[in-house]
């Protein structure tokens, strides 16, 4: 029977197994953690606009019918695409076609300090550690809570959003933790920097609207346990330094014999195979993905998805005596959510831009159609639409007890 080995559940991972799963294909899928995580919402979690729970959906769970998906919970600690296999907690796992959809960890791009003082949003974990440190702030005795967010990419925007709205909540209820102020420090001359001008003059404007500073043309020289000194000589006071200035593929990539390409990733053909290694793919976001028009496409989660399920495809091709089909990305724009009712979005192949009320509802769908399971979506639009009429939410989690978690209805629950 032929055997899928799967390295990594991300949103690749998951979409490649669950097709494979469905086609009744042998698949073994390993990662180190026994839940599978939605990246794109993590900075809710942080924040307390969402638990845990609705952005992380166990493994066990989501393959429970599926009869030839066998997961297995351990670090992947090599990989040897010549052999198509992987090692991982002792074990070598092997298989016909092997699957590497490792995703990606942040880049602090040799930041003295970065790595140490800051915190990254790139895990379930990363965003509880987080939470746990504003909660422990808020409900101190200590100097207010002033975050510096490094980076103007969507989740730097969406991070920094989410806080302003939080201080802005929390002055409302003259709670001490509304003296905070919300820094977003970006490199780059504009916000969302693959967006249009327009709406990096519109993410801007509605970021400062809702009470957060904005730093662009600037760098991060250096990170320590007070604050960020800046590239123009200036320096910004904070304990709470959240990093979202870039990504780099999962370590575990460059164990597989193939050179990494641009950001650590490794660059595959258009078909999604690794070159001159049989029956290797990579996807997501530990892949540099060849759009139609040759440029790399971006780090999207729909992006990942889609090559997931293509690669499932090409499996299925493959073992069907079939030539493999060059990946065909379907475009459905690039979105970012700047605070409640205020979005951007460009949608389609031309990016036709969108913004505010209808670019936040956009934003919802979207992003609630890639949670992975029923539950998870069920679960997240109840979240946001409390959220959404109820601005105070947020700031009463983070000053009074842990965000409501709405029971869920699988008896397995993910060990965070």
């Amino acid at each position: 029977m032929t055997h899928v080995v799967i390295a990594g559940a991300g949103l690749a991972g998951i979409a490649c197994a669950n097709e494979l799963g469905r086609k009744g294909v042998d698949v073994t899928i390993v990662d180190r953690n026994d839940y599978h995580q939605f990246q794109p919402l993590l900075y809710q979690v942080a924040t307390s606009q969402l638990p845990a729970e609705d952005v992380a959906r166990p493994l066990a769970s989501i393959f429970e019918r599926m009869d030839s998906v066998r997961v297995v919970q351990a670090e992947i600690t090599d990989l040897d695409f010549t052999e198509r296999c992987l090692t991982a907690g002792g074990e070598k796992i092997s298989g016909d076609h092997f699957v590497l959809s490792a995703g990606a960890t942040a880049n602090f791009f040799g930041t003295p300090g970065a790595e140490e003082f800051s915190f990254p949003l790139y895990s379930v974990a990363d965003a509880e550690t987080l939470r746990h440190h504003v909660s422990e702030v808020l409900r101190g005795e200590h100097d207010p809570l002033d975050v510096v967010i490094v980076g103007g990419g969507p989740t730097g925007v969406e991070t920094a959003g989410a806080f302003a709205e939080l201080f802005t909540a929390l002055r409302k209820m003259n709670h001490p933790g509304g003296r905070g102020e919300a820094w977003l420090v970006n490199h780059g001359p504009a916000l969302l920097a693959p967006f249009s001008d327009k709406s990096h003059e519109y993410a801007h404007n509605k970021l400062v609207q809702h009470g957060a500073k904005v730093r662009l043309g600037v760098g991060v020289t250096s990170v320590d346990a007070d604050g960020v000194a800046l590239s123009d000589g200036s320096r910004i006071a904070s304990h709470t330094v959240i990093w979202a200035g870039g990504e780099s593929a999962s370590p575990i990539a460059s164990s597989g014999q193939a050179k990494p390409g641009h950001g650590g990733r490794i660059d595959v053909l258009a078909d999604l195979t690794v070159s001159t290694f049989d029956e290797v793919y990579a996807v997501g976001d530990v892949a540099n993905i060849p759009g139609a028009d040759g440029k790399t496409l971006p780090q999207l989660g729909s992006v990942a998805q889609q090559a997931g399920l293509w690669t499932a495809h090409n499996i299925l091709l493959t073992e069907a005596g079939k030539p493999k089909k060059p990946f065909a990305y379907k475009d459905k724009g690039i979105m970012a959510m700047i605070g409640r009712g205020a979005a951007v979005a460009e949608v389609g192949p031309h990016h036709h831009q969108v913004e505010g009320p209808l670019a936040f509802a956009a934003w919802l769908g979207v992003h609630a159609a890639l949670l992975s399971g029923a539950h998870s979506k069920v679960d997240a639009f109840l979240s946001w639409a409390w959220d959404y009429f109820d601005s105070d939410h947020s700031a009463i989690v983070e000053c009074y007890g842990d965000p409501k978690r709405i029971a869920w209805s699988d008896d397995v629950k993910p060990t965070l």
